[in-house]
Order: structure tokens, then C-alpha cells, then sequence
């Protein structure tokens, strides 16, 4: 069973940073692309960026330039660095990895 497991969200103040984290098992983690998607209140799941299993990355616009994803095939956890946090970044954030995803953490950027 493919299991998601995000944390790192809270609250943080416009110009920010957050570092997400996603736990992931029940697949085989390092062959697998990862993906970050977000949904802000009273609106559709929203793609933020992806990493294939090959370590290449992708960004949407909004957040290129701001937002880093990695991973850590040792710990089968994927990461987003969030900088130059804003407030339209106010989302509950996913993991997704296929047509599976986590719980979500939320972020809010507020000052």
C-alpha cells in the first residue's frame, strides 16, 4: 500500500521560507517520479513541481525561481524548498506519486 506522509508546513510571514518534507513507502521510491501539488481554499489541485526518478526537475511558473524539490532516495522522502514565500502560496500542500497522495500539510503565508 503506497503511503504519503507530509510535514513541515505552518504558518510564515510574506518573504519566508518552509521546508516541506514527504515520507514516502510501499513502493519502490527511488525508481518512482515524485510530485508536488497544491490546493488553495476554494480552489482546484494545482501541479508545483516534479522529480523524476533520474533527479531532472520541474517547476510551474509560480513558483520557479522560488521553490526547490529534491530527494532523498536513502530516507524514501521527497522535499520542497519554499524561499520568497507569498501569500497567493497559501494552500494545503501534497505529495503525490501517481494517482496516490498524502493528507497534506498546510501553509499559510500571512503577516
Amino acid at each position: 500500500e503506497v503511503q504519503l506522509v507530509e510535514s513541515g508546513g505552518g504558518l510564515v510571514q510574506p518573504g519566508g521560507s518552509l521546508r516541506l518534507s514527504c515520507a514516502a513507502s510501499g513502493f519502490t521510491f527511488s525508481v518512482s517520479d515524485m510530485k508536488w501539488a497544491r490546493q488553495a481554499p476554494g480552489k482546484g489541485l494545482e501541479w508545483v513541481s516534479m522529480i523524476l526518478s533520474d533527479g531532472k526537475t520541474y517547476y510551474a511558473d509560480s513558483v520557479k525561481g522560488r521553490f526547490t524539490i529534491s530527494r532523498d532516495n536513502a530516507k524514501n522522502t521527497v522535499y520542497l524548498q519554499m524561499n520568497r514565500l507569498k501569500p497567493e502560496d497559501t494552500a494545503v500542500y501534497y505529495c503525490t506519486q501517481g494517482l496516490s497522495r498524502g493528507q497534506g500539510t498546510q501553509v499559510t503565508v500571512s503577516s
